[in-house]
Order: C-alpha cells, then structure tokens, then sequence
C-alpha cells in the first residue's frame, strides 16, 4: 500500500480532523492564499481552506498525466480491492463526513445521512463493477477476420462538483472516473470544499497512488478551468453545475475535442394527474420541492395539477408546508436548513417579488427569516400567469409554484414547455398513463409516484439544456471509457490445413 504524507493544515471540527489544503500528486499543500468557509446556519466563519491557482490546476493535472499509464495498466482485480478498502474506510467515517457536511452545507443532519448514504451505495456500485467491464467478439461481416472490441480508459479527468451535493457528486462522479481507470483533477465548490476533503483522505487513506485522485479548492475557478481545459493531456471533463457555466465548459472543450458530461439545470414539472392520490402526492411533493431548502437541480420547479383535484391537493400541500420546521441542520427535527449565502437568500427574496409582480397567489412563507444565518420561509404561490419569464426559470429555492391544468393534455404540453429536461414525475394510479405520460414527457428521468429516484442502478441525466451523458447505472462507467476496435486477420484455411 502507498504510504502519503499526512495533511500539513487540519481544522478541528465538531470534534473531526478535517484537511485544509490542496492535495496534488500525493502531498498536502499550502495554496499562496486562503478562503473563508462558512457555516450557513450561523454565517459563522468555520474553517480557511488553500485557495488554488491556475497554477495549481496545471500542477494537478501533471500529476493527473504522469500517473495515468500506471493506473490504467492496474489489473482490475487490484483496483476493485484499492476500492473495497476505501469503501471500507468510507463507512467507518461516516458520522464525520455526515456532520461536516451538515455544517458547511446547512442541510438537515438526516439529509446529510441520507446523502452519505447513497454515495456509499454509488461508490460500492462502482467497486463491484470494475472487474465485470466487458467488450465483444464478433466475425468480420465477409469473414477472414474477427472484430474484438474492448474498452480502454479516455484519460486523465477534470471533475466540477457542486456546492449543493458535495459527497454524492464527488463519489458519483470520481467513483466512475477512478474505476474506469482515469486519474482524476477535482476542483470543488468554494462553499464545501471540506467535504470533498474528507473524501480524498479516504481514498489516499485506503492506498490509492500518488497522482490518481488530486483536488483543488479555489475563489478562481474560471482560471482554473480554462488552464487544465486548454491542455491538451485532459480527455474528458464531467460537471454538475448551471447550464451558462456547462456552456462555458462546452465552449472550452471544443478545441481540444475534449469528452464532456454535463448535468445542468433543471425546471421539474411534477405533475398530478386527476385520478392521483392526493395525499401521497402532496407528501411527496413536499419531499421533491423543499429537500436541501429547494436547492437542488431535480427539485419539483412547477407542480402541475389537474383542475379536478386541484384544490384538495393545494389545501394539503399548503399545510404541509406550513407544518415545516426550519433551522439548524443539527437541531432535532428541523426539516428545511438554511440557504446556501446571504447573496443566494437575498436571490430568493427577488424570486418571491417576481412572482408578487406577476398574477400569482402567496398562499405560505414569502420572507427570510430574522436572525443569524440565511433563512427562508418555506415559500408556497398559485400562479396563475404561464408565461411570465419567472414561470420557464429554474428557481433553486424552498419556493413551490403550483398551476392548474385542466387536462393531462394540457398539464404535458405546460410540462415540456420549457428547455430544460432533466427530471420530471407523474402521479396517478393508473399504470397505463403513468406510461403514456411519462413517455411524452421530454425528460431524461421520470419519477412515476415518487419525489426521489437516484439510485447506483439508475442513468441519471437529462437532455436539451439539462446536459449531456448519464451518471450511475450500468453505463455510467463507460462514460469515462473508450471503446477501441481491433480487426484480428485470421487465416482459416491455413490454419485448418
């Protein structure tokens, strides 16, 4: 097992040693300057990480490069033992990981778990797929040869991870990466690099090899991304964030041709048809819009209901919303944390005066709430106004916009009217439609009678301006994978004389 110098900078908190520094080609390092973490529930200073440079990126993926050949040529077998010991590891830690994610992220401690959780599950996933990669055999289509197609890793990787999810899209995404066979550079989000931290140390604790797994926290990320995007080593990158910053990335990719996966913004209609259960869908609307404070890319952006059972949906949904709990994220029963910053909260304030502009009904919430850190009332508006620009925008915030429909046709035709495809749902009891609209639904993923549908089993990913590739699922690896084609002359006749 590889022996790494242990972190030069760690932060003490709530009793869990926390790493502090970049982390490049196998070493802790100091950046030339710092930045400020911040508890959300607070607005408390917590911890200052490294700030990283263009520099360091370029360090990074020189690190990411020179390792690549050694970690590709690993026998499957030894690396899917490298990840059932991070695996390992992983578990072990996961009160730590859960609570620093709680602290630096705001979310409710039960949705860190939950979050731990399945990235666990996406990390194991991997692990138990590393060693069942397989290619094909077939004959040449006028014989003389056979075609044999196998896979080979794209290369070195540039991983983008949001503030939002910080352990599951760094295991979802650099689980795949590194079981491919790719070295990875990841570059954080400023508002949780502390997470990701805990995530490297359990790889680089586990043995993973100088140079394979490299992070970088930074205030400069454009400089960054457009240094390690501009180099002609980097063969893939893959980033969750907002579809102008994926744009961006798309533009910086095309001259290097550069392989992308992008998962970006979202506008989730969720829609419940005349003969849903309402209570179940009022349930688990709130679960689709107000989970992580609404801030999240697959949140229920527009609750389409059928006229029908409109107002009975409305009358329990509003109080349900009502009934939540907001506050500190490790405060017993708090069901809706803080927003991410002052400016994002100040951002929600300006989405509900939208929406008071326009023909819209408030019906709960509407205000932040006085005190230390960036809380929001769980917001709830009947819109009445489609076609306000406010209606067609993702609103990643605990603001629920509820529209009525008086037909399934017409709540499909609102739900597709958008140029986002991310995630949608459907609620009714019959099967056969939750097939028939769910297949007319211009979405990557549909959620039929449920509010949450990641899973390791599952593609997750969305298409038009929602992005591009899937994460998790039996293809998810082969994101990171090339397929190489080799004709092999087999000489029949001579072989057999």
């Amino acid at each position: 097992m590889t022996t790494l110098a242990p972190p030069s900078r760690t932060a003490t908190l709530r009793g869990h040693s926390v790493p502090l520094d970049l982390f490049i080609d196998g070493e802790w390092r100091a950046g030339d300057g710092d930045f400020a973490v911040y508890d959300p529930a607070s607005g408390v200073e917590i911890a200052r990480v490294a700030d990283g440079t263009a520099a360091d990126g370029k360090a990074a993926l020189d690190a990411a490069a020179g390792a690549q050949a050694a970690w590709a040529a690993m026998p499957p077998r030894d690396r899917a033992d490298l990840f059932a010991r991070a695996h390992r590891l992983l578990l072990e830690r996961g009160d730590a990981i859960a609570e620093i994610m709680t602290l630096e992220s705001g979310k409710p401690l039960a949705e860190s778990r939950a979050e731990f959780q399945l990235s666990a599950d996406f990390f194991l996933w991997y692990t138990e797929q590393i060693a069942h990669l397989h290619g094909s055999f077939a004959h040449g289509s006028r014989g003389g040869y056979r075609i044999v197609t196998t896979h080979q890793p794209v290369g070195p990787t540039l991983l983008i991870t949001p503030w939002n999810f910080p352990l599951l899209m760094i295991a979802r995404k650099a689980g795949a990466a590194l079981a491919a066979g790719c070295t990875t550079v990841v570059k954080t989000a400023r508002e949780t690099p502390l997470t990701c931290a805990l995530f490297v140390s359990v790889l680089t604790d586990a043995g993973f090899p100088p140079g394979v797994v490299n992070l970088v926290h930074t205030t400069s990320s454009s400089a960054i991304s457009a240094e390690v995007m501009a180099d002609p080593r980097l063969r893939k990158v893959s980033f969750t964030g907002s579809t102008e910053v994926g744009s961006t990335l798309l533009r910086q990719a095309a001259p290097g041709i550069v392989n992308a996966s992008m998962e970006l913004g979202g506008d989730g209609p969720f829609v419940v048809l005349d003969d849903a259960d309402v209570e179940a869908a009022a349930a688990q609307a709130i679960v689709a819009k107000f989970r992580n404070a609404g801030q999240a890319c697959v949140a229920a952006n527009r609750i389409i209901v059928h006229e029908k059972v409109a107002d009975a949906f409305i009358e329990r949904f509003v109080a349900l919303a009502k009934a939540l709990r907001v506050g500190s994220g490790f405060d017993a029963g708090t069901d809706v944390g803080p927003i991410i910053s002052a400016r994002q909260r100040d951002g929600v304030a300006d989405l509900v005066a939208e929406f008071e502009r326009i023909d819209a009904t408030l019906l709960a919430g509407g205000r932040a709430i006085d005190g230390d850190g960036y809380f929001f009332e769980p917001t709830v508006f009947e819109v009445h106004d489609r076609e306000s620009d406010v209606c067609h925008r993702e609103l990643f915030a605990p603001i629920a916009a509820i529209y009525r429909a008086d037909s399934t046709a017409d709540a499909i035709r609102f739900a597709n009217d958008t140029r986002y495809g991310l995630a949608a749902y459907v609620f009714t009891r019959d099967l056969s439609r939750a097939f028939a609209v769910a297949e007319r639904l211009d979405f990557g993923m549909v959620g039929i009678n449920r509010g949450i549908m990641a899973d390791p089993a599952a593609a997750f990913g969305g298409v038009k301006a929602s992005g591009l590739g899937r994460e998790g699922g039996q293809d998810g690896i082969y994101e990171f994978l090339e397929p190489k084609y080799l004709a092999v002359t087999v000489d029949e006749e001579g072989a057999l004389s």
